[in-house]
């Protein structure tokens, strides 16, 4: 009995402290995306544009993404739409072309997913006689802010070869999945992408609403057709010493799952992706970043590993819990000689502090962000389930990284930009 405690105490101190070490980190980096800087003055848009939407079996929704690009201000004459139709056996290919987009019908049987369908793009947009500075990349289910090229434009402008945009949710108020989405996703706008901007760090791609320097592309190949297609290239670039840019103000309205089951075989994908990528740059990172005492490969590396960190999480919560029950029934049997012997370390206390900043720190960041009202307030109440939920999501994901299997995400329902721009 006394081995099994020993191991039950050095394993949860070792875990304790590990975790405690990445949090911090992350909580200390989340701070410098407090202050936002203000936006830099006009840019006269210059830059040409192929704005691709990725689509399968979509036709409810392509129509309402066309629609806001067509919308967007910028030069008509400097931006085109393509919509790749990929394995499509539903309408979207047709509903695109009515509204003026170039469709490209895509039929492949073994190489399927988003990943293998831009790689496909990209190599006939390389070919056109027309060519375009920058590619922007989008999913059928997304809403572009009329302001997004210019404030890619600003950005590219500024000598970025590569930009992530604002990643909004059109959906926050549908169920309580959808608002902690969404609250997952300002929070990580601010905390995370802001602050790494402010930082001189890089930013990370989001699979979507984002765009690249095409002679880049063409240099050095996208080549990512995993599951996170956004996290492979985001290592590929950062290894090449390319930064990515965060634009704040180029908003994009994605679509939430809407049920748990929905968001549980989703994350679980991501969670998969995030394995599989890390196990194949996460080194390469790590011993580049020592050689070249270059902390941004660092950071990159320590993202990559996030189910890696969400499961640590997870087993330290367990291995603290058993440990306080231990104490409890220690407690309970030997009262009298126990009740003086305890006490808070530090750790305990700075664990406790953390945990209560934490709580009041969101919602901080939503006030910011202008995100927070009363109902976002009640889902930020579940939120917490929302997040437990990463534990056994991120280890299936560890455990079948190498089920590269694709599954479609189904939207089913149309929201025009004039509607979100109301609600805003």
């Amino acid at each position: 009995m006394s081995i099994f405690k020993d191991i039950i105490r050095y394993t949860s101190c070792i875990l304790t402290y590990t975790v405690y070490i990445i949090t911090i980190y992350y909580l200390c980096v989340s701070f410098f995306g407090i202050v936002r800087k203000k936006s830099s003055g006009e840019v006269e848009p210059k830059r040409s544009f192929a704005l691709i939407i990725a689509a399968h079996n979509e036709e409810i929704v392509i129509e309402d993404i066309i629609e806001s690009l067509k919308d967007l201000d910028y030069p008509k004459k400097l931006y085109d739409i393509f919509v790749i139709a990929d394995n499509c056996t539903d309408k979207t290919a047709l509903k695109a072309r009515k509204k003026g987009a170039f469709v490209y019908e895509r039929n492949s049987v073994g190489r399927r997913g988003k990943g293998y369908a831009l790689e496909w793009m990209f190599n006939k947009i390389f070919k056109m006689k027309k060519k375009y500075d920058d590619i922007a990349i989008f999913d059928a289910d997304n809403i572009v802010d009329k302001n997004f090229l210019k404030e890619m434009n600003k950005k590219f402008h500024q000598g970025y070869k590569v930009v992530q945009g604002y990643l909004d949710s059109k959906n926050p108020n549908d169920t309580w999945i959808t608002g902690s989405y969404s609250i997952a996703f300002w929070s990580n706008n601010r905390m995370f992408q802001l602050a790494r901007s402010n930082l001189g760090l890089s930013a990370q791609l989001g699979g979507t609403g984002f765009a690249v320097d095409t002679d880049i592309l063409k240099k050095l190949g996208w080549g990512a057709t995993c599951l996170t297609e956004d996290l492979e290239f985001t290592c590929k670039l950062i290894l090449h010493g390319y930064k990515v840019g965060w634009a704040h103000d180029a908003v994009v309205y994605d679509e939430k799952p809407l049920t748990l089951l929905q968001s549980w075989d989703q994350r679980k994908r991501w969670m998969q992706g995030f394995t599989d990528v890390s196990s194949r740059y996460f080194f390469k990172l790590v011993k580049k970043s020592i050689k070249n005492c270059n902390f941004l490969l660092m950071d990159c590396a320590l993202y990559s590993i996030q189910p890696i960190i969400a499961v640590l999480i997870g087993f330290s919560a367990i291995s603290g819990g058993v440990q306080q029950i231990m104490k409890a029934f220690n407690l309970i049997s030997n009262f009298n000689t126990v009740v003086y012997s305890i006490n808070f370390n530090l750790l305990t206390v700075l664990m406790i502090l953390f945990s209560i900043l934490q709580f009041v720190y969101t919602p901080f960041v939503l006030i910011l962000e202008k995100k927070l009202d009363f109902k976002i307030f009640i889902y930020y109440i579940f939120y917490p389930i929302y997040a437990i939920t990463w534990f056994p999501i991120s280890l299936l994901g560890i455990i079948s990284k190498n089920n590269k299997e694709w599954h479609h995400t189904i939207h089913s329902r149309s929201i025009k930009i004039k509607d979100l721009e109301k609600a805003n």
